[in-house]
């Protein structure tokens, strides 16, 4: 294995890294074998297509996109409160497509943590251990160990009305890992949290992987920070399909599709056409590497991320760079950056640019440059997606 120290919630000491954890269940990894889900009378309203994946044992998986696009449903099907209407749901290679969730195995933190309000912290982490029969003798111990992976065993004996939401949110998460699943998963689990609560429990759940190395977790966010940062592997949802699936570096770089370079960060999505071994845009050529599979005079789309295009002139050293000439028609100060929004032939070109000492005014003629290893083709026909082998 993708909140500030004051708002942090108070925690117990961190538990010892060199005690090992217990051991997760044989029953890790998941299999989305051509799922699908429809609802109404005839099944006429599709809300996951054809949908194949697997997710490795020990692998965190990130399920990214916009709403409605069917990431909740796929994760639903795994916890089993949502039969497919095709295809299986297999967990460590058995199928459990029609077994309730209850015999599934797998721990699960939704957005709003379901907490019981009448029951202390202890018997809320106790209470999936009680429902799975585990010996009586056994459940104090399986309950202090998981409050205390997540930081929480200063606080078995508070109500949930006594906690803040990060430590509400530790302690759905020590109810899930009490059971010792095999398959974890994970539903917006940081979204009722504010900035702050939310980078520092993103920390927490990257420890906890490294801590359950055994365990297959599939995580589920229209974050695409969250994505980048936890995941070893991000599968990108739209319109109930599968678009791409990778890691989050070769989705960032080298994205294969106009949807994946516009969701899985931002990015300049230009319309060219190849020519010559390069480019052309708005009839000015640009220097891009060209693969085998996009022929002469085709269509497609060059992306480049926003920090990767500069302000100006190219350097001389670096004259082989790509320019583009524009108006200036906004500038967001962030912080470390400027945001520089420019008009270039009829389309708006970004460029995420540090230490601007002095700031171009609005309506501004100005000059951009990117080099051409920084620069994706990507041809017409994966413009609109296609699930990719995953």
């Amino acid at each position: 294995m993708p909140a500030s120290a004051a708002a942090a919630p108070a925690r117990s000491a961190a538990p010892d890294p060199s005690r090992s954890p217990s051991p997760a269940p044989a029953a890790s990894g998941i299999r989305f074998d051509q799922v699908s889900v429809a609802y109404g009378k005839h099944g006429e309203h599709t809300v996951l297509d054809s949908f194949d994946l697997t997710v490795e044992p020990g692998e965190v998986m990130a399920l990214l996109g916009p709403s409605g696009s069917g990431k909740t449903t796929a994760l639903r099907t795994v916890a089993g409160f949502v039969e497919p209407s095709a295809g299986r749901v297999l967990i460590g290679g058995r199928d459990m497509t029609g077994l309730p969730p209850h015999k599934r195995g797998i721990g699960m933190v939704v957005q709003q943590y379901a907490l019981f309000p009448h029951m202390k912290v202890a018997e809320n982490v106790a209470f999936g251990l009680k429902a799975q029969k585990t010996p009586r003798a056994e459940i104090p111990g399986r309950v202090a160990e998981a409050l205390e992976m997540t930081g929480m065993a200063a606080y078995a004996g508070r109500h949930p009305r006594e906690l803040s939401g990060g430590q509400q949110q530790r302690v759905a998460l020590a109810r899930a890992l009490a059971i010792r699943p095999g398959v974890l998963l994970l539903d917006e689990p940081l979204s009722a949290l504010d900035a702050q609560l939310r980078s520092g429990m993103l920390a927490e759940l990257a420890r906890l992987h490294r801590e359950l190395p055994d365990v297959s977790i599939l995580y589920v966010t229209h974050d695409q920070i969250e994505a980048l940062t936890l995941a070893d592997r991000i599968a990108v949802l739209d319109r109930a399909r599968l678009q791409d699936c990778g890691t989050p570096q070769q989705l960032y770089r080298r994205p294969r599709t106009e949807f994946t370079a516009s969701f899985v960060g931002t990015a300049n999505l230009l319309p060219v056409t190849v020519r010559g071994g390069g480019v052309e845009f708005a009839g000015r050529p640009l220097t891009v590497p060209v693969g085998d599979e996009v022929a002469e005079g085709a269509a497609a789309t060059l992306c480049v991320r926003p920090h990767l295009v500069g302000l100006g002139e190219p350097p001389q050293a670096d004259g082989h760079r790509n320019t583009l000439r524009g108006t200036l028609t906004e500038v967001q100060w962030r912080g470390a950056t400027h945001r520089l929004y420019a008009a270039v032939d009829g389309h708006r070109v970004l460029a995420d640019v540090r230490e601007l000492r002095t700031t171009p005014a609005l309506g501004d003629d100005v000059t951009l440059h990117f080099a051409p290893e920084d620069a994706v083709l990507i041809p017409a026909g994966l413009s609109e997606g296609g699930a990719p082998d995953a």
